[in-house]
């Protein structure tokens, strides 16, 4: 049987698969250049495979070809369903539907009078000083405003006129939309007229309805409608997506990640679960393989081609209930991933003053210069440029037949052209090596930039903890990035360049819940929140099926200061005193003061239901060579690092056994990513076949490998 995960990324799809397949593994072990193969205890294989995500002349989607080239099977053949036990997998459909503005036609349903207000938000201006204010454009098409109304008490002070409303409905359903969202005042608590509204549309036949008080039901009209409008946006386009998978493997058990973290039927994936849907397994994946090697303070880092995802582990998944991605505000429980547009894959210009490091990204059609599809210049290629990247250990699947290796004069031709144009502009003379050392300094910079807003600005002592670095380009950055933070130890998992898959593999199936409070904390309060959250774990529950495993439940309360609207969130407790204790000592070192005069409001409660799934192993490695004897490199080739050219030693990751100490300059290749040890730096390996990267004590120490340097 297979257990399949994989993970669709801007640039590539990775897969990890388990098997018990003897037949699968003698015919994969004939492309070791495309399938890195780990034999697990009792009998079982892991499959790594990476594949570019966009190739319309090879394939129509990449997870299902994945599955294809891993079994063996031509793709006019139908896959035989029976070999594959389970398919978990992440994706970014959504995302990009959202940042490219290319969802499903929305109809917006909001009580009379308040037309606009999803359009006025909150009226915050993320730029104080910006004269000219550039709106997002709305997800929703046309707006049908209804004339009913409900008090805060759930007094009824309009009732609903279902002949106009019908007509109105029946107006929009011929101009072909047939996706609606519906959002009322006070209906997160008084629900009936969106009960009434959702039944009418689905007589009309709109294909897709979001009522809010299902979607988010916690107050606030604003941050509950956009989360409605983006649930009635995306989930079509994720519904067709979903469909055109599991049409290819009918009767497989599919299942997929959504942005809290947790594991979800295919049946049950929503519009908006899946806004983080990839990143998350990333997040889940580092975490898992952190606590496997006994770290508990982790910052991960994961850098892909298209994007850079980081995120802070302090002993449990930190998640935020509001977040604005690609200019959509949502208010559902999504994992604290701080993102930004730097990757291998991000553009390099100059712009006749300064080097650039533009947001945008080359992708993986037509990818970074050296993809050979006429790509423009972007961080691969400078690493290329520099000497840490090498095309006869990257992947040959470039050029229009994909079986050609990274073309590396393009790039030293484009950085030499670059280097002169700046020479003209600027009358600077820098060499084509240093010009791309530059580049890479301003990447590294906005990325490090990027932890201290999760880590410093929030109170955390950074250099205590360890940076767990994947992701395809993650390994190639990871010492510059710990040394601009002053982090002093780098954990890389031998799946690091396809961690989040792994991800998938490692999580669980998650189901949250939440309800709104708005009441004062005090201890009269505690029976309606004990009353509460036993309805929402009821809930919870009913989402996930309990006879597979044991069921863990977590319960949290956020809570603010009366007359304020920064909410922090708290382990539930019988007692009021401990809930306080534990906000006080967060909102101190998050803000550095507390309030002792004011009140506390319990905002909102959640419920968090949890079911344990069955996870990989990870095998153990023997060290064979005697102690004394050093591994072995496979050649010495020159790498530009700390401005100057160092003669470097290349090991592959499959030679070096536990004990193994590798001292920078190094370059250590995998097959599914590049891992640079810079000078200052040094490497051990494992007997879990981890690789941790420490800070050298003191310059040239223990160099038994220290590669040797040219001015």
């Amino acid at each position: 049987m297979l257990k399949i995960f994989a993970d669709r990324g801007g640039t590539f799809t990775d897969i990890v698969a388990v098997t018990n397949n003897q037949a699968i593994i003698d015919r994969l072990l004939k492309y070791p250049e495309r399938f890195l193969i780990v034999t697990l205890p009792n009998q079982q294989w892991i499959i790594v495979y990476k594949l570019l995500s966009e190739n319309p002349e090879q394939y129509q989607d990449a997870a299902i070809q994945g599955i294809r080239d891993i079994i063996g099977i031509p793709n006019n053949k139908p896959i035989p369903t029976e070999a594959v036990e389970v398919v978990k997998m992440g994706t970014t459909v959504a995302t990009n539907a959202l940042l490219e503005r290319k969802g499903n036609r929305v109809v917006l349903l909001i009580t009379k009078g308040f037309k606009d207000a999803l359009r006025i938000g909150y009226q915050n201006r993320p730029n104080i000083f910006a004269r000219h204010i550039v709106l997002p454009t709305m997800l929703y098409e046309q707006v049908i405003e209804i004339d009913e109304r409900y008090d805060a008490n759930g007094n009824e002070l309009i009732p609903i006129n279902i002949e106009q409303v019908k007509g109105d409905l029946e107006a929009v359903y011929h101009t072909g939309i047939r996706s609606c969202a519906i959002v009322f005042m006070h209906s997160d608590r008084y629900p009936e007229h969106e009960k009434q509204i959702a039944q009418l549309a689905l007589k009309i036949g709109f294909t897709q309805i979001s009522v809010s008080h299902q979607v988010s039901p916690l107050m606030k009209l604003v941050s509950r409608g956009d989360t409605t409008v983006v649930d009635a946006y995306l989930t079509p386009i994720l519904r067709r997506y979903v469909n055109q998978v599991a049409s290819q493997l009918p009767g497989v058990k599919l299942m997929f990640m959504k942005s809290d973290g947790g594991l979800v039927t295919a049946e049950q994936f929503q519009g908006k679960h899946s806004i983080l849907s990839g990143p998350a397994g990333g997040i889940v994946g580092a975490v898992q393989t952190s606590k496997r090697a006994n770290f508990e303070l982790v910052i991960t880092f994961d850098m892909g081609g298209t994007s850079t995802d980081v995120a802070h582990f302090q002993g449990e998944y930190e998640r935020q209930l509001d977040s604005e991605i690609a200019g959509a505000r949502m208010r559902v429980p999504v994992l604290a991933i701080n993102t930004i547009a730097a990757g291998g894959g991000s553009v390099l210009f100059f712009d006749g003053s300064s080097y650039r490091v533009s947001p945008k990204s080359a992708g993986s059609n037509p990818g970074p210069a050296c993809y050979r599809r006429g790509g423009p210049l972007a961080v691969t290629d400078a690493n290329v440029m520099l000497g840490k990247i090498h095309p006869q250990y990257f992947p040959s699947v470039f050029g229009i037949d994909g079986n050609l290796p990274l073309d590396k004069d393009t790039v030293i031709q484009q950085f030499t052209q670059l280097a002169q144009d700046i020479r003209a502009a600027t009358l600077n003379h820098c060499t084509p090596e240093a010009v791309a050392a530059g580049f890479i300094a301003i990447a590294v910079e906005n990325m490090a930039n990027a932890i201290k807003k999760i880590s410093l600005q929030r109170g955390y002592d950074v250099t205590q903890y360890v940076i767990c670095c994947f992701g395809g380009a993650g390994g190639q950055v990871a010492c510059l990035i710990a040394d601009t933070l002053g982090m002093k130890k780098i954990f890389l998992h031998p799946y690091a360049g396809v961690l989040s898959a792994y991800g998938m593999g490692l999580a669980d199936v998650r189901a949250i819940r939440e309800g709104g409070v708005e009441q004062p904390l005090n201890q009269a309060l505690i029976p309606q929140l004990q009353q509460l959250m036993a309805y929402l774990e009821t809930q919870a529950r009913s989402e996930i099926d309990e006879a597979l495993s044991q069921v863990e439940v977590i319960r949290k309360a956020n809570l603010k200061y009366e007359g304020t609207n920064s909410t922090l969130t708290v382990n539930f407790a019988d007692d009021v005193v401990v809930m306080r204790q534990e906000f006080e000592t967060e909102h101190q070192s998050r803000y550095g003061f507390i309030q002792l005069e004011k009140n506390l409001i319990v905002e909102s409660a959640s419920v968090e239901v949890i079911q344990k799934m069955d996870t990989p192993e990870e095998p153990l490695i023997i060290r064979i060579r005697p102690l004394d004897e050093d591994p072995v490199s496979v050649e010495t080739v020159r790498m530009f690092t700390a401005d100057r050219w160092y003669d470097t030693p290349v090991y592959r990751r499959e030679d070096l056994q536990p004990e193994d100490i590798i001292n920078g300059p190094a370059i250590v290749v995998e097959k599914i990513s590049t891992i640079v040890v810079e000078p200052n730096w040094q490497g051990r390996l494992t007997t879990k076949n981890h690789l941790i990267l420490d800070l050298k004590r003191e310059q040239g120490t223990g160099n038994r490998q220290q590669g040797n340097p040219h001015n």
